[in-house]
C-alpha cells in the first residue's frame, strides 16, 4: 500500500489502491491520468543523457524501455498483488513469454501441468525445446507428480490455476514449498481468479502473470499484459529481456487499462455473483450433464479452494450430453450471451474450447486435458442474472 501523501503515515486499503495507487500527476494537476503518447524524452544536456543512459538518473529514455503512463498502470498493479515490482507487456501471452524465456537457458527443464491455455502450452512443449529446454507435463493436481518430475536441471515450475478451460485449481502454497525447497523458480498465471480472488505471491509463488486483456480492462477494448515479482527479478532479469526484445505495452492501453482498475473490484464481485447462481442454474437443469465452478461445494478441490481463493470467480464450464453437435446448437441458440474466445468482459461470453482455443491440440491431448466436444466455457458478464439465466434456460431447451 502507498502513503497517502499527508507524511502521517497512513495506508491505503486494496480497494483505494485501485483508483490511486501509483499516480504521478504533471504539473498541471489533472485528476485522470496523464496519458504520454511520445516514443522518447529530450534531455536538458549531452550530460544528462549520459547519465540517464548509464543508470546514474532514474528518469524516462524511451517508450520501449518504458514510459510515465505504463509506469502508472505498473506501479498500480504492483500495490494491488502485493509485489515488489511489475513489468507491463504488449499482451497476456507477451508476459508469459518473457517471464519463462529471461531466465531459462539451453540446457534447463521446465515441469507444467498439463491443462493449460493452448498458446501456453505451445510455448511449454514445443517452443522452449527449440532452444534447448525441454519440459515435462504433469497432473499437477497430485502434489507427489511435482516432485517426480524434478530433474537436476530443472529450472522453472509453471502452471496456471484455476486452468483453462477445465477450471482445475492447484494448491499454490504446496507446490511452493516444493519449488523453494529444490531451488526452481515458481511462475503462476493468475487470470481467471483474478487479483481480487487470488494472491499467488503471498501463497509462495516467485512470479505471478497476467493477461490484462481479460477481467483488467474487463470491457474488451484492448490488450495488455503484466509480470510481478520482487524487485531484484523485475529490474535485473526481466527488464533487459523486455528492453532489448520489446515487447512493450502502448501508454495508450497503459491508459485503459488504468480506467478500469478503479471499477475491477465493483465489477467482478458483481460478476461472480451472477456466476454463483448460473453454475447452480445449470448445475440443475437436466439438459446439463456437469458443471465446474470454483465456488461450487462439488468442485473435485473444492478443499484447496476454500484455502487459496476467496471467491468463485466469473468463469463456468459445463458440459452437454451429444458432443461438438448438441454444443453448437446451444450456442446458436443463445441470444443475449455472445459467441466468442474472449473472457472477463462485461459482457457474458461462451466458447467452445475444442474448436477454438484449444483447437490446435491433438484429439488425444485434448481428452488428456479433460476437454470432451460437448464441453462449453461461460464468462459471465454484467448484465441481469435473470436475463442470462432465460437465455440460457431457452437455448437449453432447444436441446430437448
Amino acid at each position: 500500500m502507498s502513503d497517502d501523501g499527508t507524511g502521517n503515515g497512513k495506508r491505503w486499503r486494496a480497494a483505494t489502491e485501485l483508483v490511486h495507487g501509483g499516480t504521478a500527476r504533471s504539473p498541471y494537476g489533472e485528476m485522470s491520468e496523464t496519458l504520454y503518447l511520445t516514443q522518447g524524452f529530450s534531455y536538458d544536456t549531452a550530460e544528462a543523457a549520459e547519465a540517464r543512459f548509464k543508470g546514474d538518473d532514474p528518469g524516462f529514455i524511451y517508450s520501449r524501455f518504458s514510459n510515465p503512463t505504463v509506469a502508472m498502470f505498473e506501479d498500480r498493479m504492483a500495490l494491488y498483488e502485493g509485489a515488489e515490482a511489475a513489468r507491463a507487456t504488449a499482451s497476456g501471452m507477451a508476459a508469459v513469454l518473457a517471464a519463462l524465456m529471461c531466465q531459462l537457458s539451453a540446457g534447463d527443464h521446465v515441469i507444467a501441468h498439463r491443462a493449460m491455455f493452448s498458446s501456453c502450452d505451445y510455448i511449454v512443449t514445443e517452443l522452449l525445446p527449440r532452444f534447448g529446454v525441454p519440459s515435462t507435463l504433469i497432473d499437477g493436481t497430485k502434489l507427489e507428480n511435482w516432485e517426480k518430475a524434478i530433474r537436476p536441471e530443472t529450472k522453472l515450475i509453471f502452471l496456471e490455476t484455476p486452468t483453462n478451460p477445465t477450471l482445475e485449481v492447484i494448491d499454490i502454497a504446496a507446490v511452493a514449498e516444493i519449488a523453494r525447497r529444490h531451488g526452481i523458480s515458481f511462475v503462476v498465471d493468475n487470470v481467471f481468479a483474478t487479483p481480487l480472488y487470488q494472491k499467488p505471491l503471498a501463497l509462495g509463488a516467485d512470479i505471478v502473470v497476467y493477461s490484462a486483456t481479460k477481467h483488467i480492462d474487463g470491457h474488451g477494448r484492448c490488450l495488455g499484459g503484466i509480470v510481478l515479482s520482487d524487485r531484484e527479478f523485475i529490474e535485473d532479469v526481466l527488464f533487459n529481456f523486455l528492453r532489448q526484445t520489446g515487447p512493450s505495452m502502448s501508454p495508450f492501453n497503459a491508459w485503459v487499462l488504468l480506467k478500469s482498475l478503479e471499477t475491477l473490484e465493483v465489477r467482478v464481485e458483481r460478476q461472480t455473483r451472477t456466476a454463483a447462481k448460473i453454475a447452480d442454474l445449470l448445475a440443475d437443469n437436466p439438459a446439463v450433464s456437469r458443471v465446474i465452478y470454483p465456488g461450487r461445494p462439488d468442485h473435485p478441490q473444492a478443499e484447496i479452494i476454500a484455502r487459496q481463493m476467496t471467491a468463485g470467480s466469473t468463469l463456468i464450464t459445463f458440459e452437454v450430453p451429444g458432443g461438438k453437435a448438441a454444443a453448437f446448437k446451444l450456442c446458436n441458440a443463445l441470444r443475449l450471451i455472445k459467441i466468442s474466445n474472449n473472457l472477463g468482459d462485461a459482457k457474458s461470453i461462451i466458447a467452445h474450447p475444442a474448436t477454438t482455443t484449444h483447437q490446435r491440440l491433438t484429439d488425444e491431448a485434448r481428452a488428456e486435458f479433460g476437454i470432451t466436444d460437448g464441453m462449453l466455457r461461460l464468462s459471465i458478464g454484467l448484465e441481469d442474472a435473470e436475463d442470462l439465466a432465460e437465455d440460457l434456460e431457452a437455448a437449453l431447451r432447444v436441446l430437448g
